[in-house]
């Protein structure tokens, strides 16, 4: 299936029904009086979050969505039937803006959540309901209301516990093959990864998390260069980044600033984001060049990177371990402060410290 993480479409709630002007009409009753019937409304457009979904590419072929309008009011007190409406489907974390503006109006990031993006139009009154004492015949009937019609785009942010990140050929794709069952093409040439893909990695039988491969960034990435930083928006939710530097390369500590210059001109939180700093292919370069290039990060970095091989497995389970403490105290967290939201307490939690 295409990976489509955007999409632009035209939405229309149904317009309502017009009132009826009727009179009852019937051998024997010379006076029947008014019996009009009000309108339908019009047909709501509504989105909703769905776990079955991890793409827009619904959206990539029909972008148009109409909702019926409502059924006009008829005589004998007949109200119009109400249109039908239409219920978008959308994956878990997708985001709506308003493709006028460019600002956030519903963020979908549980699943279940239905949210009303356009309202349907009230259908009109008929006659019947503007009989009064001083009125007994009135000839007025209210014409439905129009609907709403607005163009939206659909953003979607991958929900991921953790994400990947590093220059093109830092190992991230073999990295996340080697801990998950995700199958994501690897090669020994730049920008094997065109989309984001996801894994599940399982600790144990009770403890997983749920990781994300981005595109690689490349210098001047944000400026609009190369193909990362267009899908860097999927590892904002993450609670944590594994920032892979390659130690074959040329020059590992100008590899590691770049990464941390495009997350700083990201300037969406991502560098503030705890960073579990790897050394990767280890397996590849002797002992010597591995124990100078440590120092030299480290020195740069203010922090020990620790060392790891996805080929042979050393280094994997510690960095795993130490991910998911972090990923378990996120959700602990949430839902403590999802516990407090409920009983009506204010939720001021952040999660604990770990190393």
């Amino acid at each position: 299936m295409k990976f489509l993480d955007q999409a632009k479409i035209y939405i229309s709630s149904g317009n309502g029904g017009g009132g009826c002007i009727s009179f009852r009409r019937e051998k024997y009753i010379a006076f029947g009086g008014p019996n009009g019937g009000d309108g339908g409304a019009g047909g709501n457009i509504y989105v909703e979050a769905v776990n079955n979904l991890n793409t827009l590419i619904d959206f990539r072929y029909k972008q148009h969505f109409k909702a019926k309008s409502g059924t006009p009011g008829m005589g004998r007190d007949r109200a119009g039937a109400a249109g039908e409406d239409i219920v978008l489907k959308v994956p878990v974390g997708t985001q709506i803006f308003d493709a006028d503006d460019d600002s956030l109006l519903i963020d979908m990031n549980l699943e279940g959540q239905r949210e009303l993006l356009a309202k349907g139009g009230n259908g009109g009154w008929g006659n019947a309901r503007f009989k009064s004492s001083v009125n007994q015949a009135p000839r007025r009937a209210n014409p439905g209301e129009e609907g709403e019609e607005r163009w939206l785009w659909l953003k979607l942010k991958l929900i991921a516990d953790a994400g990947l990140v590093g220059l093109p050929n830092a190992g991230k794709s073999t990295f996340l093959a080697s801990v998950s069952a995700a199958k994501p093409k690897t090669a020994d040439y730049p920008f094997t990864t065109l989309r984001p893909h996801l894994g599940v990695v399982e600790i144990d039988a009770s403890a997983r998390f749920v990781l994300a491969d981005i595109p690689g960034l490349i210098e001047g990435a944000s400026d609009g260069q190369g193909l990362g930083h267009r899908f860097l928006g999927h590892v904002e939710r993450c609670a944590a980044l594994i920032h892979l530097v390659d130690v074959t390369q040329e020059d590992p500590v100008a590899a590691y600033k770049t990464i941390r210059a495009e997350l700083a001109a990201y300037d969406d939180g991502l560098a503030e984001k705890e960073e579990f700093l790897c050394l990767s292919k280890i397996d590849a370069v002797d002992a010597d060049r591995l124990a100078d290039i440590s120092k030299q990060i480290e020195a740069e970095a203010g922090k020990t990177p620790m060392h790891i091989s996805a080929v042979s497995g050393a280094g994997v389970r510690d960095v795993l371990g130490l991910i998911y403490s972090r990923v378990s105290a996120r959700r602990s967290a949430e839902d403590k402060a999802r516990e407090n939201k409920k009983s009506g307490q204010e939720a001021d939690y952040t999660a604990p410290w770990t190393p």
